[in-house]
């Protein structure tokens, strides 16, 4: 639904089916993190996610039935992004925000519609679509595969998806719930044999609860909230008064070996699946969206050569496989037995959490890893050039402006653009209305600077709002080379 919305205000047609006959009404994914909002920001939709959601005020960490650390975490991202808190938004309300956003744009998503052949040539990709057992052969320019971890579209395009599943098994529930862990933080309990977290919900008094499910034997039947209530519900001092949703599920770690197969692409849970540490899953998926949307728009409305096609997978490839080894790591930390193991989790991570957060440094490496606004393509074939110490391929740092407006309001334009800190040339303003290039320049100030911006320099920002080319000098003989190699437009 992300690359729906991205590609219909870029003006590009598109289908979107569903097997599904209706939206979700559960979900496991429930973070949504500053990178997404402010992409979400560019094509209208953070405010409303924003008001559904829940900020987290703190972190919280409980060891023997005691809290015995608790990390502030609200604006943790203050200065850094214009979301500089973690939401918490189910998937099932996310979603439902998505298709309305959708209605308004004029697509409705196809439901009771499955996928169940796709062939390809030069020119087209070919589906069959199936509903109420009628079938029907359509032809578009492009596919995209946004079909979770069972991907019809993989396995048709015979991608592999190399990986492993976790030991273990966990539950996932929304209940009703009173206590000193039933308010707007998250908390874990780390404890010698299992472990449980508690996240909030927007309705009072409402809570998911996410654990281990240790005896594996019992993990096979059906299970119910009964089964797994366990010690560390116990721990937390949770009381519990209604269940609404349990499920059970194991922890995959997998990436495609290919995100993209001539025409079709693959996207999110298709394309690569991991532990939950983090909350990163969706997240990754909608980066991969994004990315995706922007490329095909150009191409589509042939304001780029198919080779900008080709810098989609390695963007985006290169991060899922570094999230995916270093999710796993924690993710062995946080749910392995033994005795080094429960040292980390109920000795360290107490003592160490609430020191971490009050050193800015930290903070910023912390926050900039979670959010999401510290993935970067500087290796990408799009990228080139290092201004101040912001690079080609950086996500554009954010900064507030006098007039109370920032500088990424620009961005939702998803055109390409050229910012200047501080004064452009006049030789500059005229390449760039040769070029069909908006250029916004921003009177410079200290807070610039301490972003990381050079004064007076020339930053070429991609419709997703990346850094593609940064040049100190500003040149404009430099910026239509940039244009011109890589057969790119911007009108």
């Amino acid at each position: 639904m992300w690359l729906a919305i991205w590609l219909t205000k870029l003006g590009v047609r598109v289908r979107i089916i569903d097997r599904a006959a209706a939206p979700g009404t559960t979900s496991r994914a429930l973070a949504v993190h500053a990178r997404t909002m402010e992409f979400g920001d560019q094509v209208g939709v953070a405010d409303a996610m924003a008001a559904a959601g829940v900020r987290i005020e703190a972190l919280n960490i409980w060891v023997g039935g005691r809290r015995a650390a608790r990390v502030p975490i609200r604006d943790i991202g203050e200065g850094f992004s214009p979301y500089p808190f973690p939401l918490f938004l189910p998937q099932d309300v996310h979603e439902r925000q998505l298709i309305d956003r959708l209605r308004d744009l004029g697509v409705t998503v196809e439901r009771s519609t499955a996928l169940t052949s796709v062939t390809q040539d030069a020119q087209c990709v070919r589906a069959e679509l199936t509903r109420d057992g009628v079938s029907e052969i359509v032809e578009v320019s492009y596919l995209a595969g946004c079909d979770g971890a069972s991907s019809t579209v993989r396995d048709q395009l015979g991608i592999g998806f190399p990986g492993g599943t976790y030991t273990g098994a966990y539950y996932v529930a929304d209940v009703d719930a009173s206590g000193p862990a039933v308010d707007k933080g998250v908390h874990i309990d780390l404890e010698n044999v299992d472990f449980a977290i508690v996240f909030p919900l927007k309705a009072a008094g409402r809570v998911r609860l996410i654990g281990v499910i240790r005896d594996l034997a019992d993990s096979s039947g059906d299970l119910t909230f009964e089964d797994v209530r366990g010690n560390a519900i116990a721990h937390l001092q949770l009381d519990v008064t209604a269940v609404h949703w349990f499920s059970t599920y194991r922890v995959h770690h997998r990436v495609a070996e290919r995100f993209r197969s001539g025409r079709a692409f693959l996207l999110g849970d298709a394309a690569h699946i991991h532990s939950p540490v983090g909350g990163q899953g969706m997240n990754t998926g909608i980066g991969d969206a994004v990315n995706l949307s922007w490329k095909l728009a150009a191409v589509l409305r042939r304001r780029a050569g198919e080779s900008l096609l080709e810098t989609y997978e390695p963007e985006r490839i290169a991060f899922a496989r570094r999230l995916v080894a270093t999710t796993d790591r924690v993710f062995t930390v946080v749910s392995a037995p033994g005795g080094f193991a429960r040292i980390v989790r109920t000795k360290l991570v107490p003592v160490i959490a609430p020191y971490v957060t009050r050193i800015a440094a930290l903070r910023r490496f912390i926050f900039r890893i979670i959010s999401q606004i510290r993935i970067e393509y500087r290796h990408s074939a799009l990228s080139e050039g290092e201004a101040g110490s912001v690079h080609g391929g950086d996500r554009l740092p954010w900064v507030e402006l006098p007039s109370g407006a920032t500088n990424f309001a620009p961005l939702a334009s998803l055109d390409w653009q050229v910012h200047v800190y501080g004064g452009a040339r006049r030789d500059l303003a005229d390449a760039c209305s040769q070029l069909g290039l908006a250029l916004h320049c921003f009177g410079w100030t200290a807070k610039m600077a301490a972003a990381g911006f050079e004064r007076d320099a020339l930053y070429l920002i991609r419709p997703d709002g990346y850094v593609a080319w940064a040049d100190p000098g500003a040149a404009v003989d430099r910026l239509h080379r940039y244009l011109r190699d890589r057969s790119i437009s911007a009108k």
